[in-house]
């Protein structure tokens, strides 16, 4: 068995408090510029810039509050492990039109409800996983990224009249080039700095040019509280609203899927031996996200999301996965939302370094998206997510019918990321209705079942036509999948067996297979991962899983509360 070395303090261990106060340091420099950066340029662009100061001091404190609650596990509440929250760029795009259509009280109240949305998809997934594909998703953040860059580009040349003609362009031309040459090149926690050290160098040259603002820095108290005040709710929903409203869910539903896979990830880095997934914790981790989303509504700031790839780094670099890292990181940001100086000196950056940020922040983006696609599946599932990013790209930045674009809804009709996640579920939806149809089989998820299952595989081999060579491949598949999924011996709480419900799919050569059952056993599809990189060994415990392995060509389990949906795929042999 694999054993991190690296990992000084698991989750669960004891830190001591000068290390823990130096490694939450650490984590709040991964979070704090795009939290302040964030916030300021979302308001500042849309026309609210006497609301810059509140939005920041509420991202932040909120911000400092989630990432504190991620560490803790109560219930269904808190991730359990270091997971630093902050302001979610994909929501910028979206946060951008409400502030000009109805100011910082229409943004709240949309922000509000979105978190609602979160709280559904916690508790409604396994019921939602044939719409919120990975295509879906996958779609949708490449679409963000397409609606992201234009806000950077637009920023490149903004500097104030009577400056040198070369200010700009030597400003973004610098920032690239640091940003991009640290990303090439660098590894490690380095490749994480690229951005904010591309900044810094950008922020050099600004100030040789006279474009970075030292006064706003200088005349920003030390400590203090914004002047601006909160702006409340708009509790009088318009035509704006509700054209705006599916912008906003379509984000979360986004964000969503991304917390499961990032809690996952963060599970795997904290721990020196490997485990299987605690999908408490994943429920606990979205249950958070959507709080913090909530309070950041309620707060007037920028809503919420999990830096991944900054809560893996960190522990990666630091070897320190305890939750009192959590806890540090939360304090030190609320202290800090009382420290206006230092958001004045990321408030003060130029133009020109925020769109080259932008623009690098849309392409992890798009990057994101576009794996999320390649990995989901055949040539039919990537040809409805490049379908539906170009009608979405078409209809945001070349409007469609234009004439449907006009009045109160048009907001929601000239939306790329609207139009373009309702192609990518309508082609789904179609694919979906078209394909052959699925045969179903109830039974008690027992071994006594597996005469039953096995005349099930046997009449689905032979209605495909499949040799018998086939026939007996489908049938080992499922009855190994069926001795991973039941109970050791047979033994049940109180006497009564889980349900197991299967269903098959034929699709010519391919027999796709899904085994729903409530379960409370470990995650098969990071066990078959586990095992591949592990020598042959004797346990018995394991054989299913390695024989299921080698008879199907997938498989996937994907675990909810209370629910375990695991796919399996079987070719024919020739």
């Amino acid at each position: 068995m694999r054993v991190n070395q690296d990992i000084r303090y698991e989750p669960d261990e004891q830190c001591p408090i000068f290390l823990c106060i130096v490694v939450g340091v650490q984590g709040v420099l991964l979070t704090l510029a795009p939290v302040v950066v964030l916030a300021g340029v979302a308001f500042r662009s849309s026309g609210h810039e006497s609301s810059v100061a509140w939005a920041v001091f509420a991202s932040m404190a909120v911000s400092g509050t989630a990432t504190a609650l991620q560490a803790v596990r109560i219930g269904r509440l808190g991730a359990g492990h270091v997971y630093l929250m902050g302001s979610a760029p994909l929501f910028v795009v979206v946060c951008i039109p409400a502030l000009v259509a109805g100011g910082p009280a229409l943004m709240a109240s949309l922000v509000v409800v979105s978190s609602l949305f979160q709280f559904a998809v916690a508790n409604w997934l396994p019921l939602l996983r044939r719409i919120i594909t990975p295509v879906v998703s996958g779609t949708v953040m490449m679409l963000v990224a397409a609606t992201v860059a234009p806000i950077g580009m637009g920023m490149l040349n903004d500097v104030p009249a009577g400056v040198s003609a070369a200010a700009a362009p030597s400003v973004y031309t610098v920032t690239l080039v640091v940003a991009a040459g640290m990303a090439l090149r660098a590894s490690g926690a380095w490749r994480l700095w690229s951005p904010i050290i591309g900044m810094m160098a950008g922020c050099v040259v600004s100030a040789a040019f006279g474009l970075y603002d030292f006064r706003q820095v200088i005349t920003a108290p030390w400590v203090g509280f914004p002047v601006s005040q909160w702006s409340g709710f708009d509790l009088t929903p318009g035509p704006e609203f509700w054209s705006l409203l599916p912008l906003f869910v379509a984000v979360t539903l986004v964000i969503s899927t991304n917390v499961i896979s990032d809690s996952m990830v963060i599970q795997s880095a904290s721990w020196r031996r490997p485990r299987v997934t605690d999908f408490r914790g994943v429920q606990g981790a979205l249950n958070v996200t959507g709080l913090a989303t909530a309070l950041a509504g309620v707060a007037g700031g920028m809503p919420i999301m999990g830096f991944a790839g900054a809560s893996t780094s960190l522990v990666s670099f630091t070897g320190v996965a305890a939750r009192s890292v959590g806890y540090a990181v939360g304090a030190i940001l609320l202290v800090l939302a009382f420290l206006p100086k230092l958001s004045a000196v990321l408030l003060a950056i130029p133009g020109p370094v925020l769109g080259i940020y932008f623009i690098f922040l849309s392409a992890v983006i798009f990057i994101g998206g576009m794996r999320a696609v390649l990995q989901a599946g055949d040539f039919r599932t990537t040809l409805v997510a490049g379908l539906a990013f170009w009608i979405g790209a078409g209809v945001e930045h070349q409007p469609i019918l234009p004439s449907l674009t006009h009045g109160a809804w048009g907001a929601l009709l000239s939306s790329g990321i609207t139009v373009g996640s309702v192609a990518a579920i309508l082609m789904n939806v179609f694919l979906e209705l078209t394909s052959p149809r699925r045969r179903r089989l109830d039974v008690e998820l027992d071994m006594a079942s597996l005469p039953e299952i096995d005349g099930f595989f046997r009449e689905l081999a032979s209605r495909s036509g499949w040799n018998d060579a086939s026939t007996e491949r489908l049938r080992s598949a499922g009855e190994e999948t069926l001795l991973s999924l039941s109970q050791p011996g047979g033994d049940h709480v109180d006497g009564n067996a889980p349900r197991l419900r299967i269903l098959a799919r034929p699709d010519g050569r391919t027999m796709e297979l899904e085994f729903v059952v409530v379960s409370e056993k470990e995650n098969i599809e990071d066990r078959l991962a586990y095992l591949g990189e592990q020598v042959e060994s004797s346990d018995e415990s394991e054989i299913s899983f390695r024989l299921l392995r080698h008879y199907a060509s997938s498989v996937r389990h994907q675990k909810y509360q209370g629910v375990d949906v695991v796919t399996v795929r079987v070719d024919a042999s020739p």
